[in-house]
């Protein structure tokens, strides 16, 4: 990473370049006759880019001179190279800001200077002022995920560059283009081997890109199961780390996320199991317990669109109906919601039997209970909105549970009524 003091010489020294090369140009364009109301246009520059020089100057004189919130800023943009463009929209909008801010004198005396070249002389201002324009160029998307490839395949690169290139991945996989690019550029298999990586870090976050690359991502989805990805996953969100574990849960959810081929392989991989563990684990992180209660509404919400396939065994487990009936019994309010969610899309898959849900789980009294606590909470004025939201989900809930015991119920009675009517 740059230097704050270096990154802020360096970003004058592109503009004082811009500036130079805004009178060459100026000067090679009324040399070789270019219509001067074109390049007059150059000449004016935004409020825009004025304030953004301007908030720009600012926020680099406070970080050197050791502005609290210029270092947290500093921390907190991922380590990237130099932003080329200084703050402007466009490497145009630097040259016309350059133009406009420079001294028309001396622009006059450039130009003059320029016209005086010979035809040799004038094509060879012209051929520097191309590689200076090269130069300031920022590189494009696939470039820099090249760069950051190159840079994992160093086996000697530094922990933390290697940090930083995983960082850089993350950001950029986000367009789904480029996420697709990735796995062109030969990337996805590089970032799957730093799943390896003896630092619980890099793993972390070489996770966090395999999922960012393959949300909604069919294509990439499959490019990444296809490395045999998804066991190693599954182990690590095991991990004693828990950094490591959400990151690895987030990207096994997103992987398998609305993917037959992928749910077969999270089953098989028993990671409906490991789902169940940490659900019934009230000591494990709240926050692995919310995105794994997150995914059970997923898969079972996709066992409701897929009609043809037939439900997993999974769905019908005792152990693993009470894991997420249970989870309704925190004080999170987050967890209640996604539990409902789930527990909403269980009961309307054919297989989890609704007595099953009463006599076992005790889904009945657990949803009793959330109404006395959601009651209590929209009188108190903190949470009144999301505990109105949550109860309103909570009557859904109960209200496709009841139907689903009414039915039960009704066949129940038909059966042992019958032999009755039949002796009358």
């Amino acid at each position: 990473m740059w230097p704050k003091q270096k990154r802020l010489a360096l970003w004058f020294l592109l503009l004082a370049s811009a500036a130079a090369l805004a009178a060459t140009f100026t000067a090679t364009a009324r040399a070789d006759g270019i219509n001067k109301s074109a390049v007059g246009e150059l000449f004016w520059a935004t409020a825009k880019q004025e304030d953004d020089l301007l908030r720009k100057a600012a926020a680099d004189e406070s970080a050197i001179a050791g502005n609290d919130e210029g270092k947290k800023n500093d921390n907190n943009d991922g380590d990237h190279d130099l932003e080329f463009d200084g703050g402007f929209s466009s490497l145009d909008s630097m040259l016309q800001w350059a133009i406009g801010h420079s001294d028309p004198m001396k622009m006059k005396e450039t130009a003059q200077d320029v016209q005086r070249l010979s035809p040799n002389e004038l094509k060879k201002r012209q051929l520097e002022i191309k590689e200076l324009m090269e130069k300031l160029r920022t590189p494009s998307d696939a470039k820099l995920m090249q760069i950051a490839i190159d840079d994992l395949k160093n086996s000697s690169l530094p922990l933390e560059d290697r940090h930083r290139a995983l960082l850089e991945l993350l950001i950029l996989v986000e367009p789904i283009d480029n996420a697709n690019d990735l796995g062109k550029l030969g990337g996805l298999a590089v970032v799957v081997q730093e799943l390896d990586n003896p630092d619980s870090e890099i793993r972390a976050t070489a996770a966090w890109v395999l999922g960012k690359a393959s949300q909604n991502n069919p294509a990439v989805q499959n490019q990444i199961l296809g490395l045999g990805t998804l066991a190693k996953l599954v182990k690590m969100v095991r991990s004693s780390s828990l950094e490591e574990a959400t990151k690895a849960l987030y990207a096994v959810s997103a992987l398998i996320r609305s993917n037959t081929g992928g749910q077969e392989l999270f089953y098989a991989e028993t990671g409906s199991l490991m789902l169940q563990d940490i659900m019934s684990n009230p000591s494990i992180d709240v926050r692995l317990r919310r995105k794994s209660a997150s995914l059970v509404a997923d898969l079972a919400g996709y066992q409701l669109e897929i009609t043809n396939k037939a439900e997993h065994p999974f769905f019908s487990n005792h152990f693993f109906l009470k894991s997420v009936v249970d989870l309704t019994a925190s004080t999170d309010l987050d967890l209640q919601e996604k539990a409902l969610m789930a527990i909403k899309n269980l009961l309307q898959l054919q297989t989890p039997e609704a007595l099953v849900f009463k006599d076992i789980c005790g889904l009945d009294e657990a949803l009793e209970r959330m109404r006395k606590q959601l009651e209590q909470l929209m009188v108190g004025e903190d949470q009144t909105d999301y505990a109105r939201d949550l109860e309103s989900l909570r009557k859904e809930v109960e209200w496709i549970f009841l139907r689903k015991l009414e039915k039960v119920l009704t066949v129940l009675d038909c059966y042992t009524l019958g032999p009755s009517r039949g002796h009358s």
